[in-house]
């Protein structure tokens, strides 16, 4: 009886162990040749799959384009279209030279429709020519650390120039989501736009009229979902960024090269494995915790020791990190053992790490809490003058 019960406990804990290596098992057979699934407030890529290898991305350029005409432009802006926009082959909504519409109003054939001649006519407008435009595009990229991406088109329609080919990587294409959702100063007329159903885009003297439908379907696959923008080039295949909140959770996916015609639909098969299996296993959690920091001898100095601290703003350590549910974060502290005199105040002597595995997520350094003087010959000499009431 009790090696039946033994065997029995065993194979419980068998079983146990099984299901939740299962439970935790990253994504497999995506159809993606590069995949991102990222937390988009800290950055951090919660899923890779060649995330960093750089491929041609399509309509998802448009992103870039619509939040930098948010942020250089003015919603009332008036934009003349010009022959260049109007030559611009399909997705068109048919701009012609001459007509005028308002800036706004074109974000949403941009945003919705992925209009190919009214990207370029946005372009111009903003920028005063589509390679003027390409260049505040890759200055903005630089500036949120999009290392792997080069612009060329406002709209994601495959080119070269001297700079390389128009790409990016899953992962910079993600950076890029997550700034236009959360931390650009446009980000809710950003969110509104891309959330928005169908739009009527007029011509201002009013020869024109034009229906515009949200093609994002995954608006509608799942209640979560807050943004996103397709795209298609023969290059690139079908892509898609997109972005999904959960219980104060920001997820963002970036999938190139997710299949090439018939396969249309991949992209929504791979968009919910990847959302799902973040839903499921990653929660939030304040992921940095000051360890205790002793005082550090001084030699020689005035002061015996002198105490330390990171050189941090506070608010770090109340930050949450959506982690998994089977990772922790480990804590390693590098220091001086002790110090020599002088010393100045802010003096770096040391860093802290916070790492999950082989990933650093954040690196604090280490400086003194004050200054301490040294003593020198001339620190000895005002003692003894001291001492024999001398000064």
């Amino acid at each position: 009886m009790r090696r039946s019960v033994v065997l029995f406990m065993a194979f419980c804990l068998f079983f146990q162990i099984e299901v939740c290596a299962k439970e935790i098992e990253e994504p497999q057979e995506l159809y993606a040749l590069s995949a991102v699934l990222m937390d988009a407030e800290t950055g951090r890529i919660l899923f890779e799959k060649d995330g960093k290898v750089v491929r041609a991305m399509a309509s998802t350029t448009k992103i870039m384009t619509c939040i930098l005409a948010l942020e250089l432009g003015k919603e009332e802006d008036v934009v003349t279209i010009s022959k260049n926009a109007s030559n611009q082959p399909k997705v068109r909504m048919g701009v012609q030279k001459g007509e005028q519409y308002y800036l706004y109003d074109l974000l949403y054939s941009l945003m919705l429709e992925s209009h190919n001649d009214v990207a370029v006519a946005i372009a111009e407008h903003i920028g005063g020519s589509v390679e003027n435009f390409a260049e505040l595009m890759n200055r903005k990229a630089l500036e949120l650390g999009c290392e792997n991406t080069h612009f060329i088109t406002p709209n994601g329609l495959d080119g070269t120039d001297h700079g390389g080919k128009h790409s990016t990587t899953a992962k910079d294409l993600a950076t890029i989501m997550s700034y236009c959702i959360l931390d650009s100063p446009q980000k809710d007329i950003f969110l509104k736009i891309t959330q928005t159903s169908g739009y009527q885009v007029k011509e201002l003297s009013g020869k024109r009229n034009v229906s515009c439908r949200n093609h994002n379907a995954f608006l509608g696959m799942m209640e979560e979902a807050v943004s996103g923008k397709t795209g298609f080039t023969n290059a690139a295949g079908y892509c898609y960024v997109g972005a999904v909140e959960s219980e104060g959770r920001t997820f963002v996916v970036a999938l190139l090269g997710c299949g090439w015609p018939n396969n249309k639909n991949y992209k929504w098969k791979d968009m919910r494995k990847l959302v799902q299996y973040g839903m499921e296993h990653y929660t939030k959690q304040k992921a940095f915790q000051l360890p205790n920091m002793e005082n550090l001898p001084v030699i020689n100095g005035v002061a015996e020791s002198v105490g330390v601290e990171p050189d941090i703003n506070e608010e770090v350590w109340e930050k949450e990190l959506l982690v998994r549910t089977d990772e922790e974060v480990d804590v390693y502290m590098e220091c001086e053992k002790f110090l020599y005199a002088p010393l100045e105040k802010g003096e770096l002597v040391g860093r802290i790490a916070y790492c999950i595995g082989d990933e650093i997520l954040l690196t604090v350094p280490i400086v003194t809490k004050a200054s301490v003087e040294e003593k020198n010959f001339f620190w000895y000499v005002q003692k003894v003058m001291e001492k024999f009431c001398i000064i």
